[in-house]
């Protein structure tokens, strides 16, 4: 049997995680609703009330069992309890880019990340060429608008 890889995320990610789900329980019985109201007109063949309930009750169902899958195999890493010399996931990096200007982000989860926040996740691409990396190392990263370069400046864990 293969083991289910792990999820890493933050706490905050989690609870954004455990958030959705709750919603989506919660609209399920409003769901069954519209499509009994929908039913009761009649005709399911021309009837657009039913098929749109319908349809957004699979939405629903698929994202409900996406989101207990990521939830089952979530690995809740607190950055604060972390050390070390290396970049791995939850540090907060500045890195200085090709202008010699400063920029910071943390290595988050998918569900956490928001490149304006200064959250980037460790599976995208400078994510990915961030990790393992230590103070004064140089990156160079391809991502849509072209290659970057940056040279690791400091290495957080807050």
């Amino acid at each position: 049997m293969a083991t289910a890889e792990k999820l890493p995320m933050l706490a905050e990610g989690y609870e954004k995680l455990t958030g959705e789900l709750k919603a989506l329980r919660e609209e399920r019985p409003r769901i069954v609703e519209s499509i009994e109201e929908a039913r009761a007109h009649g005709d399911l063949s021309e009837n657009a009330e039913y098929h749109a309930a319908k349809e957004r009750q699979g939405q629903v169902e698929a994202t409900i069992s996406d989101l207990e899958d990521r939830i089952s195999r979530a690995q809740i890493i607190d950055p604060t309890t972390l050390s070390g010399d290396r970049i791995v996931f939850g540090a907060t990096v500045t890195l200085l880019d090709d202008d010699e200007k400063p920029v910071r982000y943390q290595i988050v989860g998918q569900a956490e990340a928001d490149a304006k926040l200064g959250r980037i996740s460790y599976n995208s691409p400078l994510g990915r060429a961030l990790i393992g990396r230590r103070v004064d190392e140089d990156i160079e990263v391809t991502v849509p608008s072209g290659d970057r370069f940056y040279s690791v400046q400091k290495i957080e864990f807050i």
